[in-house]
């Protein structure tokens, strides 16, 4: 069943990357909130996080080297680890950007927890990855 919307926690300096995957998403009609997109105003922007975890029905975090220092992604992925409604409605993105081309140990990091779930990898062809996430909602992927 398709998501209503899905919520991407990334950090900013992953922005290319998630600008691509949430377009993806879009192409296929799946409505997504991400911070780049969708927050305006300065003094607002905390409070909008908010409504979106309130609202959204999933929530994707993309796991990357950069996101583990982030504080943003930190307390956005703790709201949803205990957020009941987010129960099996999690999905991990393993990504490295391509500056960062040594192995990335996630599991040594703030993502440990995500380590049984079904975590989509995007350190490949962008593609297989696209394919792989879209599966989770049983979408199939389309070419541009």
């Amino acid at each position: 069943m398709p998501p209503k919307e899905v919520f991407i926690s990334h950090s900013d300096l992953d922005e290319k990357f998630v600008s691509a995957l949430a377009g993806m998403l879009r192409r296929h009609n799946v409505p997504v909130w991400y911070s780049k997109t969708n927050t305006s105003g300065v003094e607002d922007w905390y409070d909008q996080i908010g409504e979106a975890l309130n609202r959204c029905d999933w929530f994707v975090v993309v796991m990357s080297p950069n996101s583990t220092r982030s504080q943003w992604v930190k307390r956005e992925l703790v709201f949803a680890l205990t957020e009941k409604r987010y129960n099996n409605r999690i999905v991990p993105i393993l990504y490295l950007p391509p500056q960062h081309r040594k192995k990335f140990d996630y599991k040594r990091t703030l993502f440990w927890s995500l380590a049984g779930m079904s975590i989509k990898d995007f350190r490949g062809k962008r593609v297989d990855g696209y394919r792989e996430l879209l599966k989770t909602w049983g979408i199939g992927y389309k070419p541009k």
